[in-house]
């Protein structure tokens, strides 16, 4: 069959041309013997849809951006593959972008986005700066933006977090409990929300336990591995404190790193508890104790959100955070 199109296949299949398009586009409400009928037909006959020019009839690029802060991270592997579970039940696409926690990207990116190239956009942001004009002006495009875990609170969007502060609060009772007195919180941006909230359950579990806080124990890291190294060697050397809560799961690595090449015993010398979402994190010499965020759930529920928006499901509250709440698992790396 020569010039092979929708029409086409419609007429020799007896189906309609919208159960031939909801087809391709991986929509859930068609037989799946019918699917499968259409797509063989398209394989013998070498066809593929012009996705683009249907878009631009519909004048949607079906199309979501996702932007974070870094890819190689269980967290945001996870919660991507919660983002695309359900944009690939609506027949979306996904566009990632990585900022690698670099202001100028975000903003960037988010200038790009703004001329249709994604109908909604996905974000956990990189916490810099204060003037956010760049994402306001979505609003006049009419796109949509759902922030998870890491959000800006200036923004009138829909957030999805999880009880950061209750987490932290607990972690570090948990390592107050098991005889620890000087515990150093690490951090790689204090200054973002996400940040604040988790430095503030650190604070007030110290108060609670008239532990004096000590902002020396407050440890300013970065995203270089090399200079994490250099900077927690000198903390274990000189400040030498018997407890570590790190607010992110490479923090934690960097620790395990240093202590290895320092012969400090993790557990018996130094516990340690992070947030993190490794799954082999029992499986660390020894047991990494963590505080995991469902993280695939959290990127299903921005998901939603965001085609609530974009299908204009009944009354949307913009401001409304979303809160899930994470678990703590204590492992041997913190006495347990």
């Amino acid at each position: 069959m020569d010039n092979i199109n929708i029409k086409k296949m419609a007429k020799e299949l007896n189906i309609s041309t919208s159960t031939i398009s909801r087809a391709f586009n991986g929509s859930p409400d068609i037989n799946k013997d019918t699917k499968e009928k259409i797509l063989a037909f398209a394989r013998e006959h070498n066809f593929l849809p012009n996705h683009y020019a249907s878009n631009l009839r519909d004048k949607k690029s079906r199309t979501l951006a996702v932007i974070v802060p870094e890819i190689a991270n269980d967290f945001f592997s996870q919660a991507i593959n919660g983002i695309e579970e359900v944009a690939r039940k609506k027949g979306f696409y996904i566009l990632l972008y990585r900022t690698d926690d670099v202001f100028e990207k975000e903003v960037s990116f988010v200038n790009y986005l703004n001329n249709g190239k994604a109908d909604g956009i996905i974000m956990s942001v990189s916490g810099e700066a204060s003037d956010h004009n760049y994402l306001k002006n979505l609003s006049q495009k009419n796109v949509p933006v759902v922030f998870f875990d890491r959000v800006y609170e200036d923004i009138e969007a829909a957030k999805v977090i999880t009880n950061d502060y209750e987490s932290s609060f607990a972690a570090t009772e948990h390592l107050i409990e098991t005889g620890c007195k000087k515990i150093a919180y690490l951090v790689v941006n204090k200054s973002i929300s996400i940040g604040k909230v988790r430095m503030q359950g650190y604070v007030d579990a110290l108060q609670k336990h008239n532990i004096p806080f000590d902002d020396n124990l407050v440890i300013d890291c970065s995203n270089d591995e090399k200079v994490n190294y250099a900077i927690l060697s000198k903390v274990l050397t000189e400040t030498k404190p018997d407890g570590i809560f790190s607010s992110v799961e490479r923090l934690a690595f960097a620790t395990y790193y240093v202590c290895n090449d320092l012969g400090i015993d993790i557990s018996k010398d130094l516990k340690i508890i992070s947030f993190s979402s490794l799954g082999i994190a029992p499986l660390l010499c020894p047991a990494l104790s963590t505080i995991t965020q469902p993280a695939y759930e959290m990127g299903i529920k921005a998901a939603t959100l965001l085609f609530d928006e974009l299908e204009k499901k009944g009354h949307i509250n913009h401001k409304k955070e979303h809160v899930l709440k994470s678990k703590l698992y204590i492992r041997k790396s913190s006495g347990g």
